[in-house]
């Protein structure tokens, strides 16, 4: 059954609904400090951009024990999925600290989905960690 199919079995206000939020919460944020074998520790914000339209991501780090890293900016095309690496998150030099637990909002002008995931690669029987966020 193709997606247009599909579509006509629904009710027109669930096909023309927005997919995801504009908020989301992530209480639960750690980068692994080291990696054994060929892959890296690493943590991501998945997200997928239902819309038409380009979302413009505004990311916000709470830290246990020192001042927010807020308004980190990314986009993600509309129509499209995009993996931020928590890692790669930067402002003003400042970056998230590996080995120091964080949690995440992210706020979104257009409503999008966000999953999480980790992988932890400290021991041979590595670890993969997804969740799907908190909508809020």
């Amino acid at each position: 059954m193709g997606d247009t199919e599909l579509s006509q079995d629904l009710p027109q206000e669930k096909v023309n609904q927005p997919r995801g939020s504009l908020f989301w919460v992530i209480p639960d944020g750690y980068i692994p400090p080291e990696s054994r074998g060929e892959l890296v520790s690493h943590e991501s914000i998945c997200v997928l951009n239902c819309e038409n339209r380009a979302a413009k991501l505004s990311i916000d780090i709470y830290f246990e024990d020192r001042e927010p890293l807020e308004g980190l900016i990314e986009v993600v095309e509309g129509r499209r999925t995009r993996h931020i690496r928590t890692a790669s998150l930067e402002k003003s030099g400042e970056r998230i600290p590996t080995g120091i637990p964080y949690a995440i909002t992210v706020t979104s002008d257009v409503p999008v989905i966000i999953q999480y995931s980790r992988l932890d690669t400290t021991q041979p029987e590595l670890a993969l960690m997804s969740v799907i966020a908190y909508p809020v």
